[in-house]
């Protein structure tokens, strides 16, 4: 089955974590309704800096924040293009993504699509 996943990467200051996770479970049934296989959002508990390149340099994380490595399975890129069409037509999202008011800092958030390459 040729699948495709969006990854994205995200810092979250502590104090918003229960809102990102709110806005996060929201966001994944809109994906989930539209036809993503998957959404999935974790929250770094082992990582560390690294010595060239690691989540939280990615991130420029701050000492009062947390990463989160997150990822949507679609069926195809076909798919993904078309689920992400309708989800940010949707007025359920774009309620709860105004920028002054989203739990996290876009700026630093990263992401892109992946075909998947082994699936062991």
């Amino acid at each position: 089955m040729p699948r495709y996943v969006d990854g994205f990467v995200v810092p979250v200051p502590k104090r918003n974590v229960a809102a990102y996770k709110r806005l996060s479970k929201q966001a994944g049934k809109l994906w989930r309704e539209y036809g993503a296989l998957e959404y999935i959002e974790c929250m770094a508990d082992d990582v560390k800096p690294g010595k060239l390149t690691s989540f939280p340099q990615a991130v420029k994380l701050k000492p009062d924040e947390v990463v989160f490595f997150s990822w949507i399975v679609y069926a195809s890129k076909r798919d993904r293009d078309r689920i992400n069409r309708q989800v940010m037509k949707d007025p359920r999202l774009a309620a709860q993504m105004d920028p002054k008011a989203i739990p996290f800092d876009g700026k630093r958030m990263f992401w892109g699509g992946f075909k998947v390459a082994v699936d062991a």
